[in-house]
């Protein structure tokens, strides 16, 4: 710590004090160092930034049995502060993160946070998960998570310095990419090892699907939390923690993850040496590669866009997170032609989006595409992903080029799309305005029946696994709580592995879809990285894990059902807020328009089949069949008493 540092801590003492006689719990710091879990802090800050105010809080006891910590937790905090009717934009949304109880410790890739809210994009539970140093900076501070509050009157961020948290006038930082921040944030702390997670003008101007940026090339994506920060006037969140992390049993957790480390580099994990976005010509070969906005599959410009292409002539360096042998972050660096210095941390889902969905193959472009997403703080899967939607509007006459506002959105126009990237980015034009609301409220603002090709569920545009040739990953995208997000269950896997009829659906898919939910589910609560599910291939590893981080002697099946009563709790967010059956269908596209090439024959959802395994999958899962509801029993037998008697049908 610089001697700046370490005399601007002893000027805040005073404001340390006033945090603790301010607090409603001024015990937690006693607390935390008993807590009957190891590998948690038992405390959290609850800050409201609307008055000031600044409270260090226990941790429930018996919320580690219960919801385990990452996503459980920031569930929890959403159901029991976020009431009906409340507008996501409004102070009155409250934005929590989270980290959890191996974050930290020397468990491998467990550095992962999160942050929940009720999401601007999809007015459902929204979450998302970011890598990098971030979450273990924040469990060494001191606290397991952080609860915001309410609205500042001005740009403001917030500085977390163990002890000493402060509200921090970010006047200057306003406009600021998020790398700019992090980089004005280190220089003002005079510390490189400050951690901070931040917006860009994205996130200030309220772009729906913003994200929040940690480590320049990580991020809280998907669901528009970056739009949550901004509505709050809150840019960024910065962290210097010094403090130990305890575990239950440190010498056998150093002995046994020595193995877990060496096959995080072993032939399992091999996106660490590849890269996802070897992905590419996977799926151009089975004709599962949604180009265009999911009108064809396969890909003519394939090649010129393939992960072997892109490692070979564009990647400069491989990113490693916190405790991590894998090193999948694969950044690209452009040094000559027209996006010369050009800096883009490429995988397979930001590749596909800003490329073969939008008819693009020139990979220059997509990296700077990406990079401007990363700094101006859009998704990128959403901002190609309403892209792709104008794109085909522009093709079939809807869109003239005046109201594009001069763009000639052609598929393929790699400037056109790189330039719209920026102004979505920054809310330049009433075009990329409306577009920066996302594509359903796009379609539903242009009309004419656009609504069909936006490809979106709840609002959030679909990942890269087509719904057409891959269904039970299309029932598993349906059935996400946060909209279609292959993230949330992993049910694609079915379908690249055949091990169902991926042209088809029956009552045999329900089970399968939610057993992956909860699955992940305990896998973001945990959070470790849904690349190690490889190294873990007996899941009673991961019950180990937790005994000798916490404490607490379990089975693997005991963690799992915690994963579904997490989930469920999230489901009944959704339906406290109007979300119900009629929520978990696909876009029309899926059911009216057959594919038909040389492997998808005359490849579409049926409606009928489709209603057979949604049926199935609300069966299992104990929810009414005719509103997705879950029932009154299911909610008491998952100790969910409060649901149950608010919702249960």
């Amino acid at each position: 710590m610089s001697e700046f540092s370490k005399k601007e801590n002893m000027n805040q003492s005073k404001s340390k004090v006033e945090i603790s006689e301010n607090s409603e719990h001024t015990e937690s710091q006693k607390k935390g160092d008993s807590f009957v879990f190891k590998g948690y802090t038992g405390k959290y800050l609850d800050i409201n930034l609307t008055n000031r105010e600044i409270k260090v809080m226990n941790l429930p006891d018996d919320w580690p049995k219960k919801y385990i910590g990452g996503i459980g937790f920031g569930i929890k905090t959403a159901w029991d502060n976020i009431p009906k009717g409340v507008d996501s934009l409004s102070p009155e949304n409250v934005i929590s993160f989270w980290t959890g109880p191996f974050a930290g410790t020397l468990v491998p890739v467990s550095s992962k946070y999160t942050a929940v809210a009720k999401s601007p994009l999809t007015d459902s539970i929204g979450f998302g998960i970011a890598s990098g140093y971030f979450g273990a900076e924040l469990k060494r501070a001191g606290y397991d998570g952080i609860v915001i509050r309410g609205r500042a009157d001005k740009l403001v961020y917030l500085f977390i310095d163990d002890d000493v948290i402060q509200i921090k006038d970010a006047s200057h930082l306003k406009g600021k990419t998020t790398w700019e921040t992090e980089d004005l944030i280190k220089k003002e702390q005079q510390d490189e090892s400050v951690r901070v997670a931040s917006i860009g003008s994205a996130g200030e101007k309220l772009v729906r699907y913003a994200c929040i940026t940690n480590a320049k090339n990580r991020h809280v994506g998907r669901n528009g939390l970056g739009c949550v920060m901004g509505s709050k006037n809150l840019k960024a969140i910065a962290l210097r923690g010094t403090k130990e992390v305890k575990v239950a049993d440190l010498k056998i957790l150093l002995k046994e993850v020595k193995q877990l480390y060496k096959d995080c580099r072993g032939p399992k994990m091999y996106y660490g040496r590849e890269g996802t976005p070897i992905k590419i010509l996977v799926h151009n070969k089975r004709a599962v590669l949604a180009t265009k906005n999911f009108r064809q599959m396969t890909f003519e410009g394939a090649e010129k866009v393939s992960g072997e292409r892109m490692m070979k002539e564009k990647v400069r360096k491989l990113l490693a997170c916190e405790m991590c042998a894998v090193a999948c972050d694969h950044v690209n660096v452009i040094y000559e032609g027209e996006y010369k210095g050009t800096v883009g941390s490429v995988d397979f889902e930001s590749l596909w989006a800003l490329g073969p969905l939008c008819g693009v193959d020139n990979l220059d472009a997509i990296t700077k595409a990406v990079e401007l997403c990363d700094t101006l703080g859009t998704d990128t899967l959403s901002t190609g992903g309403v892209i792709a939607w104008a794109m085909e509007c522009y093709e079939k006459g809807i869109f003239s080029k005046q109201d594009t506002d001069g763009l000639d959105l052609k598929f393929g126009n790699h400037r056109a799309m790189v330039e719209l990237v920026r102004r979505i980015g920054e809310r330049d034009g009433k075009f990329a305005t409306m577009l920066g609301e996302g594509s359903k409220r796009a379609a539903l603002q242009t009309g004419k029946n656009t609504i069909k090709f936006a490809m979106q569920i709840k609002g959030l545009e679909t990942s890269a696994y087509p719904f057409r040739p891959m269904q039970t990953g299309a029932l598993g995208h349906a059935t996400c709580i946060t909209g279609a997000f292959y993230q949330r269950s992993g049910s694609y896997q079915y379908d690249e592995k055949d091990t169902f009829d991926r042209f088809s659906l029956d009552d045999k898919r329900g089970k399968p879809v939610a057993d992956g939910e909860d699955d992940y589910t305990l896998v973001d609560s945990l959070i470790i990285c849904k690349f190690s599910r490889r190294i873990y291939t007996d899941k009673e590893k991961v019950a180990e894990l937790w005994y000798w981080v916490t404490g607490e002697k379990l089975k693997y099946a005991d963690l799992l059902e915690r994963g579904r009563r997490i989930y469920t709790l999230g489901k009944c967010f959704n339906v406290r807020h109007g979300l119900t059956r009629k929520d978990d269908y696909l876009p029309a596209r899926a059911y009216e328009e057959p594919l038909n090439d040389h492997i998808n024959k005359n490849a579409v959802v049926k409606m009928n089949e489709w209603d057979i395994a949604l049926d199935s999958y609300y069966k299992y899962r104990g929810w009414d069949m005719k509103t997705s509801i879950p029932t009154k029993k299911t909610l008491k037998e998952l100790d969910l008493n409060d649901a149950a008697d608010e919702l249960g049908v």
